[in-house]
C-alpha cells in the first residue's frame, strides 16, 4: 500500500525465527538489487517501507523489491497483516517558528528537514519518532495548551538534556519531580517533559 511517498507492507509469520529469516532473504534480494527498505522486526511481524529518497517518492526499483518481498514472504508462509498505515506528525502552534525549534530540536534530539516550499520541521534521525512540524498562527493563545510530549532518556543523561534545552531557549518549569521527570517550556509556552524510568 502506498502512503506518502512511500510503499508499506507488513506480514505476520507466526514466530521469532521465521520472521527473521524473511528479513534476511529480502536484505540478500535488496543487496542484489543496490536497493533498500526500512525494515521493523519485531515477534513474528516484519514490517517494510520502501522508498527512493534520490527520487523522491516511489520509483520502479520500489515496486520490482516489492513485488520480490512479496513472493518472498509467499513462500515463507507469511501472512499479510490486515490494517492501513499511518504515519504521526505533532503540530505545534506558534507564533515564531525559529524561535522555537531549536528549543524542540535540542530537547527531542531531532534533526532539521527543509522541504521544497523553505518550510523546516524536526525528524527523527533514527526514523522512529514522529516528525514535528509548525503551525503559523495569527494571534497568540491565551490558555494553556492541551497537549505537551514526553521524552524518554537514560537517566544519566537527563540532567544535560534539561541543561541543553534551557541553553535552547528553553525555561525550566519545575523539577520538582525529577530525576523522574522535569517540565520546560519553550518561549510561547508549549511543554515539554524529560522523563526517565525512575517512576
Amino acid at each position: 500500500m502506498q502512503l506518502r511517498g512511500s510503499l508499506h507492507a507488513s506480514f505476520s509469520t507466526g514466530d521469532f525465527v521465521s520472521a527473521a529469516r524473511l528479513v534476511a532473504d529480502v536484505g540478500n534480494a535488496a543487496e542484489a538489487m543496490n536497493h533498500h527498505p526500512d525494515i521493523q522486526l519485531g515477534y513474528g511481524s516484519v514490517s517494510f517501507r520502501l522508498s527512493s529518497h534520490d527520487a523522491g517518492g516511489v520509483t520502479e526499483r520500489d515496486l520490482q523489491l516489492a513485488a520480490q518481498i512479496s513472493e518472498l514472504a509467499t513462500a515463507a508462509g507469511a501472512r499479510v497483516q490486515p490494517g492501513t498505515p499511518a504515519e504521526y506528525e505533532v503540530a505545534i502552534d506558534c507564533m515564531d517558528a525559529g524561535a522555537i525549534r531549536d528549543f524542540w530540536r535540542v530537547g527531542l534530539g531531532y534533526q532539521e528537514r527543509e522541504d521544497g516550499d523553505g518550510d523546516v520541521s524536526l525528524i527523527d534521525p533514527r526514523g522512529s519518532g514522529p516528525t514535528v512540524w509548525f503551525q503559523q498562527m495569527g494571534t497568540p493563545r491565551s490558555d494553556r495548551n492541551r497537549l505537551h510530549l514526553d521524552v524518554y532518556v537514560p537517566t544519566v543523561e537527563a540532567k544535560d538534556r534539561v541543561a541543553a534545552i534551557v541553553t535552547a531557549g528553553g525555561t525550566l518549569m519545575t523539577d520538582e519531580h525529577a530525576p523522574a521527570w522535569w517540565v520546560l517550556a519553550d518561549v510561547d509556552g508549549n511543554e515539554l517533559c524529560v522523563c526517565t524510568s525512575e517512576r
